[in-house]
């Protein structure tokens, strides 16, 4: 959207890059214990939703919608989390969390639950391919 901006470099370390939607860039956590995207609207400076003007607070929603469709397919969740917090990367960002009643942080919230646990290369791959696939067609 514009020149400045540029990611978080806490978001850059922990995620996987899966492709771009109209607003937002769409990463995938790097922790196989939760299927996770991290949706990152591309405005410079932004930190709060009320940073947006109303076109690009409609645009994420619709985005956040497109994710939790992406997330059902991809991984056929219990329930599917979505929650923007920024207590500690201030760049505004959103979590859409795949939940399972067996996945080890239920019912509780996934935020600082246990080691994370990266994915293989190989998995990552297949899951990102999978996941830009289902994006693209959305």
């Amino acid at each position: 959207m514009t020149s400045a901006f540029s990611l978080d470099s806490r978001l850059e370390a922990d995620t996987i890059p899966v492709g771009d939607l109209a607003l937002s860039s769409v990463l995938l956590l790097n922790d196989a214990r939760f299927p996770w995207f991290v949706l990152v609207p591309r405005l410079a400076g932004a930190s709060e939703l009320t940073d947006l003007d109303a076109a690009q607070a409609v645009q994420l929603m619709d985005e956040m919608r497109i994710a939790v469709r992406v997330m059902t397919a991809l991984a056929k969740p219990d329930k599917v989390n979505v929650g923007a917090l920024g207590n500690i990367v201030t760049q505004l960002h959103v979590h859409v969390v795949g939940r399972f009643r067996s996945d080890p942080a239920w019912p509780g919230p996934v935020w600082g639950h246990g080691t994370r646990t990266p994915y293989p290369a190989h998995a990552a791959a297949a899951l990102v391919e999978r996941a830009a696939t289902l994006f693209a067609a959305a």
